[in-house]
């Protein structure tokens, strides 16, 4: 028979909460330490999608401001350290990539992608849904984190590892973007790539693509989608690098992506997560470009 001991209710200590103040007081905190931190203007424009909504929440209030969770994500993005690498002025790596994981399954990530690139367009004098785009594909190479069953040998580039698809619009701001192993074949990845790009672009009309897509995709994708795919082959002969027509446009968009140096090689064990990382990419060059002409936040002592 086991005698489990008595404890008085009141002797207890209640849970105790961070209060309004200490919250605050965390806020005041988030200043800009690092280049890749958030600016005043820019955490406007991200602030209305991933902050929670008062009096709909429930539970335990937030501990760390979403300011902070959302720096330390971009940090990881732009620097390429691993979670645990973060500095201490950051909330703790378990709680960012618990938020970081949460935005990308709950579709939170690629909402506040669209509406920024939707206020580029618009900023740009463009329509919001955009009407022509390119496609494209990149092999980079994958660290011993990437589990095998994902990961492949790309014969032409001689890289093992992963590759990326992306579709762009014609100022080279992410449509859609899709991971596979290296080894897989640009013309049978296209196929699904281009479906989901038109069910969420159903303005899209026109796509440029190199020679690695020739065959029956373009027979296909007008049949089936009402999407023309142009083919713009190399010159003559050519045998270093030229700057084709409307092809460059997706080849800048991967050097923006490259940039970042979590996005230069894989080290991601989900393929989800990688493409996580080169969406949050494509956010931080949208926010640089939106708030080009306003002033940086002040730094504070705390």
């Amino acid at each position: 028979m086991t005698l489990y001991p008595i404890v008085d209710a009141q002797s207890v200590p209640p849970r105790r909460y961070p209060s309004q103040r200490v919250r605050r007081q965390r806020e005041r905190a988030v200043s800009r330490r690092y280049p890749s931190d958030l600016t005043d203007a820019q955490w406007a424009l991200v602030a209305p999608l991933v902050t929670p909504v008062s009096g709909v929440r429930r539970g335990r209030p937030p501990a760390h401001p979403m300011r902070a969770i959302v720096a330390a994500i971009l940090y990881v993005t732009c620097t390429g350290c691993s979670w645990r690498a973060l500095p201490r002025e950051f909330p703790p790596p378990g709680t960012v990539y618990w938020w970081f994981a949460r935005w990308r399954d709950d579709h939170t990530l690629m909402r506040l992608h669209d509406r920024l690139r939707e206020q580029c367009r618009i900023t740009a004098g463009r329509h919001r849904h955009p009407t022509a785009g390119a496609i494209d594909s990149q092999s980079v190479r994958a660290a011993d984190t990437v589990p095998r069953r994902s990961r492949g040998f790309d014969v032409a580039k001689k890289v093992n590892g992963r590759k990326r698809h992306i579709v762009v619009d014609t100022m080279g701001l992410l449509l859609a973007v899709m991971v596979t192993g290296a080894h897989v074949n640009d013309r049978s990845i296209a196929r699904d790539l281009l479906w989901r790009t038109r069910l969420f672009h159903p303005r899209l009309r026109l796509l440029w693509a190199d020679g690695g897509y020739i065959g029956t995709l373009s027979t296909w994708a007008h049949q089936t989608l009402d999407l023309t795919v142009q083919l713009v082959h190399k010159l003559p002969g050519q045998h270093t690098f030229v700057v084709l027509p409307r092809r460059w446009v997706v080849e800048r968009t991967f050097a923006w992506i490259s940039k970042k140096r979590r996005c230069v090689r894989d080290y991601e064990h989900l393929p989800a997560s990688h493409a996580a990382f080169v969406t949050w990419a494509m956010i931080h060059v949208m926010l640089t470009r939106l708030t080009r002409n306003t002033k940086p936040a002040q730094a504070t002592n705390t």
